[in-house]
């Protein structure tokens, strides 16, 4: 950007103009935090049956590298389980540089999917512990991986190839994917989570930020769900979740399998218009 205009020609078209040849992700790498269990686990098994060798990072979740195992044996691509504490700016960078290099050199593709729920009630009677965490993981984090995986979209960008020095093939553009909430645009009830739902406005913010600020060598897009039926959300009563539901024009929970379309949607080039967009998944919850 010069004197507040953008240069025109930032980007072009994929090559692909048949539908499922732009949603393929056959050669390219993806990396996904929190990938381990619920939305993450659901994102790895659709970008694995993409064609995409995928890197799952968790932190506690030690069922994650028998996950990679079964997405590598039944998708037929490299699927690794990593544990990366996404609140370590330092452990991130490492952690992305050196598994580009073991996948192939390259990077295509970044999740930011790991978070953590607010659990104790009104600002005034919450702990700062909690707060300062939820910040950490969901905010921070995000802020982190971004940063990693932008240093390195640049650079492919503007040399052409990868870590060993090869011509990059099937590359079109990095493309960053921040799970945000639908808690990011509203107050709702009747969870009382101040410290969660400005965590998760920020990531939607971000992600409109960096998708003007990496215009020349990738896109960056938040994906916001509402209520999914996830480890996550196990710390809600019964009752609470009865009134999730009153409160949902489809009257239920999502499934983290009907979150796959839209992460590989925004992962591949069919979507190779789109940056700095935040898409609301949320059974119409937002709409009324």
């Amino acid at each position: 950007m010069i004197d507040g205009k953008f240069s025109h020609n930032n980007t072009v078209p994929p090559t692909a103009e048949k539908v499922f040849d732009l949603f393929s992700l056959k050669g390219r790498t993806a990396i996904i935090s929190g990938g381990g269990a619920g939305i993450g686990y659901a994102v790895a098994q659709s970008l694995a049956e993409a064609g995409a060798n995928v890197a799952i990072w968790y932190q506690s979740n030690k069922s994650a590298p028998e996950k990679a195992k079964a997405i590598e044996a039944e998708y037929g691509v490299k699927c690794r389980a990593y544990q990366v504490n996404v609140t370590d700016a330092e452990a991130v960078e490492a952690a992305i540089l050196e598994q580009t290099k073991d996948f192939n050199g390259r990077l295509d593709v970044f999740v930011a999917n790991a978070g953590i729920p607010w659990t104790e009630g009104p600002v005034i009677s919450g702990s700062l512990e909690l707060y300062r965490k939820v910040m950490a993981i969901n905010l921070d984090g995000v802020y982190f991986c971004a940063r990693a995986a932008g240093r390195i979209w640049k650079r492919q960008q503007v040399e052409g190839t990868d870590m060993m020095g090869r011509k990059l093939e099937n590359y079109s553009y990095g493309s960053f994917i921040a799970t945000a909430s639908m808690s990011g645009h509203i107050a709702n009830i009747p969870l009382v989570q101040t410290a969660y739902n400005s965590s998760k406005a920020a990531v939607i913010h971000m992600c409109r930020s960096l998708g003007t600020e990496w215009c020349q060598y990738a896109r960056a897009n938040a994906v916001s769900p509402g209520y999914i039926d996830t480890e996550i959300s196990t710390f809600a009563s019964a009752e609470t979740k009865s009134t999730w539901k009153h409160k949902i024009p489809m009257g239920r929970e999502g499934a983290p399998h009907e979150l796959k379309g839209i992460y590989l949607f925004l992962a591949s080039d069919a979507s190779s218009y789109v940056t700095g967009a935040d898409l609301v998944i949320d059974g119409g919850y937002t709409c009324v």
